[in-house]
């Protein structure tokens, strides 16, 4: 049994670390796009257009990872899923020209990642119950923070010494590597749900393509989180693809110092923001309610969205780093509850399905920002974009607080009076 107990963190060690590597990879392309633009001669719209047909792309494929994820073995899934991305960033250094481009980043490496999510939290929740999920989940969302830091630094200086080649043959590489740790190391554990404990010896009801947008579609509050994760995803495409040029481009930073600073104090303030927010999320709930998490959700939205506009608009340094560190600390608060929420009010057996969904519809929409704001660049420029950002926070964070208070509850009391709570 301490065996069991020991190999759930040990579970939580693997998937961070894949995650990291996710999210450092990702940004891998916007740290060193002002390198690549000069080089390949490519136009502010055209790197626009590479990262949306990269979220665009995921966001197609995600409903089916999310259906894979309940049908066949998360570890097999996730593992195959690291390496092939991991190839494709190897791939993507060896880019001439935006075609090349589409096929190797957006494509290949976006559908390498879209069967990560999916799979790699409902395997988290299988493994780490009601009394250490919100905790494991907070940890695990460190890595993003981590990654995304990493990235900025390492991508930077990679490519402004020996080339942006370099920095995708160096982090495609570390995947690989990973990849084949996890083939040895991970171990599927199957969901509650794979078992009727009335009938064992019956088959495991087979879940359809489209279960998992039913459930969603149908369950208020679960459509209420996607359209508030679809405005999360959009504003942080838009700030993760554009805001390392902006510093370059305004403050004269070296490309180095413009990754860095444009992610480390974000991503600082959102890793300290994740772990405050899931003990409180946790104590918080056992004493008001589920509620309080979608409640706490909206709320970071609101508290965040001035700092958006602080961090685009000043013209001193110490106010736009400022202006990341509350953008990053509040929205920290969105991230420690997400999938905590979502799986509070759908069945069991739709988790991969409804977070492939939510993932979907949230990538389908952010990958239009850094298309739309490349566009606007030339004319209203970066600061104006960027700022119109908030507007998006502050109707998500509105609608997250109204279902929190009329909705939730009975979306909550539905699943849990029909299946127990864990």
């Amino acid at each position: 049994m301490t065996k069991i107990k020991n190999y759930k963190w040990e579970v939580l060690g693997l998937l961070w670390f894949a995650y990291l590597l996710n999210q450092a990879d990702r940004q891998v392309f916007n740290v060193v796009l002002p390198l690549m633009k000069e080089d390949l001669v490519l136009s502010d719209f055209q790197i626009g257009i590479i990262a949306t047909i990269f979220n665009f792309i995921y966001a197609l494929l995600v409903p089916v990872a999310g259906y894979v994820g309940d049908r066949f073995s998360k570890k097999w899934i996730l593992t195959l899923s690291v390496l092939f991305w991991s190839l494709a960033t190897m791939l993507t250094g060896l880019s001439s020209g935006i075609i090349m481009l589409i096929v190797t980043r957006s494509l290949a490496t976006g559908g390498g990642e879209a069967f990560f999510g999916p799979a790699n939290y409902t395997m988290l929740a299988n493994y780490h119950k009601e009394d250490t999920r919100s905790f494991a989940m907070s940890i695990h969302q460190t890595a993003y923070y981590i990654g995304i830091i990493v990235s900025g630094l390492l991508a930077g200086y990679i490519g402004q010494h020996y080339g942006w080649q370099k920095a995708f043959y160096v982090f495609g590489a570390i995947g690989v590597i990973h990849a084949i740790v996890m083939v040895f190391r991970l171990k599927d554990k199957k969901d509650e749900a794979d078992v009727d404990t009335k009938h064992p010896n019956l088959p495991k009801e087979k879940i359809g393509f489209f279960d998992g947008f039913k459930v969603v579609l149908s369950t208020p509050s679960a459509l209420a989180l996607t359209i508030g994760f679809s405005g999360l995803i959009f504003v942080l495409t838009g700030y993760l693809t554009w805001m390392p040029t902006y510093l370059y481009e305004n403050f004269e930073m070296s490309l180095t110092s413009a990754g860095f600073n444009s992610m480390f104090y974000t991503h600082l303030f959102a890793f300290v923001g994740v772990l405050v927010a899931g003990r409180l999320s946790d104590k918080l709930a056992q004493k008001k309610g589920a509620s309080v998490r979608i409640l706490m959700q909206g709320i970071s939205l609101l508290v965040a969205a001035p700092f958006i506009v602080l961090m685009s608009n000043s013209t001193a340094i110490i106010a736009i780093y400022i202006g990341f560190a509350g953008f990053g600390f509040a929205r920290a608060f969105f991230d420690a509850n997400t999938y905590t929420v979502l799986y509070s009010v759908i069945p069991e057996k739709y988790r991969a399905s409804a977070s492939g969904v939510m993932i979907m519809t949230g990538f389908l929409i952010g990958s239009l920002a850094p298309a739309v704001l490349g566009y606007l660049k030339p004319i209203l420029g970066l600061s104006t974009g960027i700022s119109m950002l908030s507007i998006i926070w502050v109707a998500c964070g509105l609608l997250l607080v109204l279902t929190s208070k009329y909705r939730f509850k009975k979306d909550y009391a539905k699943i849990h009076s029909a299946e127990g709570v864990e």
